[in-house]
């Protein structure tokens, strides 16, 4: 009876079983309904409850906001305050001119005292390459005896270098340095002991006085120089050469601040014979010269280069017809087109010329190009004709002005047609050269610019001031393409490691694309803020031989038997050019980032619209290496309008603001942007205030911004609360700084001592409010000094105004009254914050908050520069590291994310705190935290104005656990997932830890997707104007292969070196020895990666039989290094940010089955929603939505690049106001160049003559 009932029972429980069987489809048509809408939101409304709890405990905000009571709100004057820094900026670069004019005028006094000293070539120098410190090992006298040099005649000289004492100074980087002498840098193409050279090096070390001097009344000063016209640079204080390349490439005669002193901008066109003659050397020969031409090229000067034969063709064909600016990219790409030139047939100079001066005269007509001096560059291997009708037609008609040079470059050893080619630079006023070596190109190419500069020398005394673009302290530009060279050198050496050790898994298409992302990524790091370089603008002056004539000697290789003939000719001579380096972190202390508030900035513009420094600034990528183009940004690619216009349409608006930016107008607008910030990651969309003026004297315009909403009032104090006041009645100002848990802003200028430096910014703080105690403390009235010759003159004028406090007095200083007034202020008014005995109560709500949530640490900033923080922790031990963390990354007060997150978000809602994770948190096996953070705003007669921001850390794995708590089991089934996104759509809170900072759109895109149609969030398109693209070297061009037959050698060697690189690898895989010593040599000695798997036997079996031979082909073609170069590139990036409209329908919103399989709603007091997602309903995993960069289709022709495209909507810019073209006794100058010589040789006019039968 028993197992009766028991089998009904048991076909009963059958039957139930196979009617839900038979109902699930029917249950899967309504999966969303398990989504309880107000579950959802109880579950949204108790997370936000405890969190807004718990930020309100621990932050004390109220007593905070409380604490700014007394201090008053006032309006904020834009251009007051733009006037005022653009005045100190002015006075600041006043002051480094008045160094420059002083060494530029001791340099000229003493070349011409010294023109009658003999050189002296065993003279001993203080050499940046070869001096030594005290107890450095005396190099030993070389032995055997030198041969003699067969160039100058006579036994080389050695002559032992001399030893200096060099010590680090902070100021200039930590670089060991010598104040009492200066050091020599010779390039490794100039002898240093020829005459003229060693001569030059004697007489400028009596520069060393007058460089101590202008230290002495200018402590601020950088690195002060004289650039001579042979080669050397003499560099105060004297340091040793730091060498970025193996070989030391620097020569200052092609650095900007040298060309555009030495000469007036120019226009010039380059014209390059493309006769079939031009083989071999002589086309390595030729290439060389033109790069070496564009190197000594800046922004204010203008270029274009054709080659001709039957036709005239430009080297890139879409600068066809036109002069392009010679920035940094345009540069590049005329490169690139000349690496691709292959001659072809006859060169016809008449068209070439002919061209050449057309375009010169268009150029100048239609207003464009540089409009000062004007040139034509020609390089061949010989003229059959001079060409006289074209120069009469074109250049010589208003003689004995001409308006064209022309220079003349002839290549070969063996050239017969040399006279008409040399009669057209003598009878244009250029210079003619004959090169026949490569190594002798630049030393060579360089004689243009004294000719250029004759009509300088002649006006004596003229000396133009030259303000240089934004450029980075590297000794050559090319440094980006050898760091990215080796970059893909050291990833292809880890392709093969990694391929040893995981052999066939790292072809799965999986880790092809995880590996290609990764890398991607780190091309992506594009730092602001970088101590890689130091960046930098010059300031600098042409120096002049005051000589008329001089005693030359005029021997020309014609006659060889004609040793000397000596004459006395006139001449126009540049001695060189003095400078002096300012950095561009020098110029941003003046700017006074504490007077524009939080999100406000500043930024200096160039006469050519590039800014010289700004918050968008990105000149690296990759984390150490220089972008391409990195000093050529234009300030409409950084100030991105709100108008949704595609890539490059810029807004007329912007466009007018940027021309009278460039024209140095006074003005001011306000504009709807879009601000990324946080990697290029977050967006927000704000109403910003400009206003600009001119810094006077220089072509420089400063502008400053900030955003409208919370920008046009500030905080100031009252009275009864100065410094002087509170010190009468008995204030210990450094009192209010007890403690060691507070920090200042470490980039503003609160104080600063000229002629002391000190460890840190708050020792140098605490030194100063010492000082302000002292009876007879005085506010300077300006940062910096009065140049010494005006400040005598204002003394000789009026001495009843007393001694201008000078910058070299004894105790010469500067403070920033406005900001130690509010920084005293609020730190006397926090000061309970970090000593606050309540965050270590032992009572039971501050005890659970700290224990449920594992907050480490609360912190407070305020908007005068001031961190403060106090540690918690979870046991009566002291845990050191905690706090020492964050104030070793969270010092920049109001320049931190956090804050000014937390200060936009509080027109978001008011009580409310800002929650974030790091990026990518989830991938890192360290502990995560999230950082919270709160706007703290004062209010005072209807303004208001942010005071300051607090905040706190606590452990992510606690907010989850909370969150679990929260939700129950509901979020840990396998039918719902819960999210918790930030207001930028990347994820808090995900039951897959390693989502954890992820993009959301990256996680599930298809549920983004509807996020962005429902009004969640918004897209933001954000474009990225300095991007770094990659382009292959490799030339797939099939006539190269016909033009030249070392490319079958080459093709030869290519397979050979694949041929050795699959040997290798063989090698490290089947012989255990030999691997692991390679591994031990060259392996990361961190290596985290498995051992090397057992060898499959079926991978045995193919290789052994040879059916492994695709598989070889394949891992073979992966780890051959494809090289690829850098290139300029627009990109674009789509960011997410939340639809703040009040009331969203969309948080009213129920599940409904898969048509809306979620639930999204706002957690309160945050900037965070909860999304709910039923996992049933089925997903599109195509839908991908990323935050990473893309590419701009310009739509662009095979031909054309981002160059022409650009170069087709030029903008406009202003010229420079110096240009010294002409002089009207230049024509009594004959110097230009000597002739080459012609010696018979049977058998090469043979080998010649049978050649040109076949060629």
């Amino acid at each position: 009876m028993a197992w009766s009932r028991l089998l009904a029972w048991w076909r009963l429980c059958l039957g139930l079983l196979s009617v839900l069987v038979c109902l699930a489809p029917c249950v899967n048509l309504q999966p969303a309904e398990n989504i309880n809408y107000n579950l959802v939101h109880s579950w949204a409304d108790k997370l936000g409850m405890e969190l807004f709890h718990l930020g309100d405990f621990i932050t004390r905000r109220k007593e905070v906001q409380e604490s700014f009571k007394d201090a008053k709100v006032v309006s904020r004057n834009g251009a007051s305050i733009v006037d005022s820094m653009a005045k100190e900026i002015e006075m600041m670069m006043d002051l480094k001119v008045s160094a420059v004019r002083r060494i530029m005028d001791t340099a000229e006094n003493t070349a011409l005292s010294h023109q009658n000293d003999m050189a002296d070539k065993m003279f001993s120098y203080y050499s940046a390459k070869e001096m030594l410190e005290p107890g450095d090992p005396v190099p030993p006298i070389p032995t055997p005896a030198p041969d003699m040099d067969k160039d100058i005649g006579e036994p080389l000289i050695y002559v032992q270098p001399k030893v200096v004492v060099l010590e680090p100074r902070p100021e200039f980087h930590n670089t060991p340095v010598n104040f009492s002498v200066s050091s020599v840098h010779v390039p490794v193409n100039v002898f240093d002991r020829a005459p003229d050279v060693i001569k030059a090096i004697q007489w400028s070390e009596n520069l060393d006085q007058i460089f101590r001097d202008n230290y002495k009344n200018d402590p601020t000063l950088s690195w002060q120089f004289f650039g001579s016209s042979t080669g050397f640079m003499r560099q105060f204080p004297a340091s040793k050469w730091r060498k970025d390349v193996p070989v030391d490439l620097y020569d200052c005669r092609l650095r900007s601040w040298y060309m555009e002193a030495a000469t007036s901008p120019k226009d010039i066109v380059i014209l390059m014979d493309g006769s079939g003659s031009m083989l071999g050397q002589r086309l390595d020969i030729a290439k060389h010269v033109v790069k070496t031409i564009l190197d000594t090229l800046g922004t204010n000067d203008f270029v274009n280069i054709f080659t001709f034969d039957k036709e005239v063709s430009p080297v890139v064909p879409c600068f066809e017809d036109t002069l392009i600016q010679a920035n940094l990219g345009n540069i590049r790409e005329l490169k690139e087109g000349i690496d691709l030139f292959r001659p072809k047939s006859i060169a016809n100079y008449t068209a070439a010329l002919t061209k050449a001066f057309e375009l010169l005269e268009e150029t100048k007509l239609s207003s464009r190009g540089a409009q000062c001096n004007q040139a034509i560059m020609i390089i061949g291997d010989g003229a059959p004709e001079n060409n006289r009708e074209v120069f009469e037609l074109h250049n010589w008609r208003d003689p004995p002005y001409k308006p064209v040079r022309v220079f003349t470059y002839l290549i070969g050893k063996e050239v017969a047609n040399w006279d008409d080619i040399r009669w057209m630079a003598c009878e244009n006023q250029g210079y003619y050269v004959h090169l026949s070596e490569t190594a002798e190109v630049r030393e060579m190419v360089l004689n243009y610019i004294p000719v250029m500069a004759r009509p300088l020398v002649l006006g004596r005394h003229d000396h133009p001031v030259i303000w240089s673009q934004v450029y980075a302290d590297i000794e050559d530009t090319k440094l980006s393409d050898h760091l990215w060279d080796i970059n893909q050198c050291e990833h292809q050496k880890a392709d093969v490691l990694e391929y040893w050790q995981v052999q066939g898994r790292m072809l799965e298409p999986s880790e092809m694309h995880r590996r290609k992302y990764r890398r991607m990524k780190e091309t992506w790091n594009q730092p602001v803020d970088s101590n890689v370089y130091q960046f930098m603008t010059t300031v600098s002056m042409p120096i002049y031989d005051r000589r008329e004539n001089a005693l030359i000697n005029l021997t020309t290789d014609i006659n060889p038997a004609a040793k000397i003939n000596l004459q006395v000719t006139r001449i126009a001579n540049i001695l060189g050019v003095a400078g002096t380096d300012v950095p561009i972190n020098e110029i941003k202390k003046l700017l006074s980032p504490f007077a524009l508030g939080v999100n406000g900035y500043a930024f200096i513009v160039t006469n050519n619209g590039y800014v010289l420094f700004h918050p968008d600034f990105r000149p690296i990528f990759q984390g150490y290496i220089l972008k391409p183009a990195y000093n050529s940004v234009d300030m409409i690619e950084v100030e991105l309008l709100d108008d949704d216009r595609p890539a490059r349409d810029f807004n007329p608006v912007l466009m007018t603001i940027r021309d009278s930016i460039i024209n140095q107008s006074t003005g001011s607008k306000w504009m709807l942007v879009k601000n990324h910030f946080d990697e290029m990651k977050r967006v927000a969309r704000i109403k910003r205030q400009y206003y600009w003026t001119a810094i006077k004297k220089t072509p420089f315009t400063l502008v400053i911004s900030y955003p409208e909403q919370y920008g046009v009032s500030h905080m100031d104090i009252r009275a009864d609360q100065e410094i002087h006041r509170i010190s009468i009645k008995g204030t210990n100002l450094r009192s209010v700084f007890s403690g060691k848990r507070w920090k200042i802003h470490p980039d503003w200028l609160f104080c600063k001592h000229s002629n002391r430096t000190f460890k840190t910014p708050e020792i140098e703080l605490l030194y100063f409010l010492e000082r302000m105690s002292e009876p007879g403390w005085r506010w300077p009235g300006s940062r910096s000094a009065m140049p010494p010759e005006h400040a005598a003159a204002m003394f000789s004028n009026n001495s009843s105004t007393g001694r201008y406090p000078s910058i070299n007095e004894k105790e010469s200083y500067y403070c920033d009254r406005q900001l130690m007034q509010a920084l005293v202020f609020d730190a006397r008014v926090t000061g309970w914050f970090s000593n606050n005995t309540s965050f270590n109560s032992k009572d039971d709500k501050g005890n659970e908050f700290k224990q449920r949530f594992g907050v480490t640490v609360a912190f407070l900033a305020t908007h005068s520069g001031l961190t403060r923080w106090h540690e918690f922790h979870s046991n009566a031990a002291e845990e050191s590291g905690v706090g020492e963390t964050f104030s070793q990354n969270n010092t920049r007060a109001i320049d931190e994310i956090w804050y000014k997150r937390a200060v936009d978000q509080h027109f978001v809602r008011e009580e409310s705190f800002v929650y974030s994770v790091p990026f990518d948190a989830g991938e890192s096996n360290s502990e995560i935290l999230v950082t919270a953070s709160h706007a703290v705003f004062h209010n005072e007669g209807g303004k208001t104005a942010p005071a300051a921001v607090v905040g706190f850390q606590f452990q992510h794995s606690a907010l989850y656990k909370l969150f679990h708590n929260i939700t129950g089991n509901a979020c840990a089934v396998d039918d719902k997932d819960c999210y918790i996104l930030d207001n930028n759509g990347y994820v808090i809170i995900s039951t897959r830890v390693h989502e954890t900072g992820r993009f959301f759109g990256e996680v599930n895109g298809a549920i983004m997707k509807r996020l962005l149609e429902e009004n969640v969030y918004t897209q933001v398109t954000v474009y990225d104007y300095q991007a770094v693209c990659f382009e292959s070297k490799n030339d797939n061009n099939a006539s190269s292969m016909l033009l030249s037959p070392l490319f079958h050698l080459l093709r030869v060697g290519k397979w050979l070196l694949h041929t050795a690189l699959w040997y290798i690898v063989q090698l490290l895989q089947w012989a255990p020895g030999v691997s692991s010593h390679y591994a031990d040599m060259y392996g990361d000695s961190n290596d985290t990666e498995p051992p090397p798997p057992e060898p499959h036997p079926e991978h045995h079996a193919r290789n052994g039989n040879g059916h492994g031979k695709k598989d070889d082909d394949l891992w073979l073609r992966y780890l051959t290094l494809h090289r690829t170069r850098l290139k300029p590139c627009d990109m674009k990036r789509e960011l997410y940010t939340l639809f703040n409209e009040k009331d969203n329908v969309v948080y009213n919103m129920t599940a409904h089955a898969c048509e809306r399989p979620f639930v999204v709603l706002p957690i309160p007091f945050s900037n965070l929603i909860l999304l709910v997602i039923d996992q049933l309903c089925p997903r599109d995993g195509s839908v991908v939505l990323t935050v990473n960069p893309q590419p701009i289709d310009y739509h662009l022709s095979v031909n054309d690049s981002l160059a022409c495209y650009k170069q087709a909507r030029e903008f406009n810019r202003m010229r420079p106001h110096s240009c010294i073209s002409r002089h009207a006794n230049e024509s009594g100058i004959k110097l230009c160049g000597k002739a080459c010589s012609v010696y018979a040789n049977l058998g090469l006019l043979l080998l010649c003559h049978i050649l040109s039968r076949w060629l």
